[in-house]
């Protein structure tokens, strides 16, 4: 069982460190990445998914929401997809943070 305690909160609610992590997380945009949860008053609401070391998040968003934060995030291109030199600061400014390292980059190193 999951002991993090569980954050449901707006995207612009959400400070910019953890902001900036989910963009990194979800360079393509974020409305394929959706999950439907029951909120308490017994809601079907949508949000995107995002752990940290120390939490769990639920980040509220319909669809249409999640498309136009993207669409008016400078940090993206026209075509939603995370801009390769903010992708890079990103990278490199949280290189350090365990949860956002993938094994993404073992692909590169096998090839002979």
């Amino acid at each position: 069982m999951n002991s993090k305690p569980r954050v449901v909160k707006d995207f612009e609610k959400l400070d910019d460190i953890i902001q900036e992590q989910i963009k990194l997380s979800y360079p393509n945009g974020f409305s394929e990445c959706l999950v439907s949860y029951t909120d308490k008053e017994g809601h079907r609401r949508t949000a995107l998914p995002f752990e940290t070391d120390e939490k769990y998040y639920l980040v509220r968003m319909t669809e249409s929401e999640a498309v136009q934060i993207i669409d008016d995030d400078d940090d993206f291109d026209d075509d939603g997809l995370l801009k390769d030199d903010i992708k890079e600061e990103y990278e490199e400014k949280y290189s350090d943070v365990e949860y956002l390292n993938t094994d993404d980059d073992e692909d590169e190193d096998d090839k002979d």
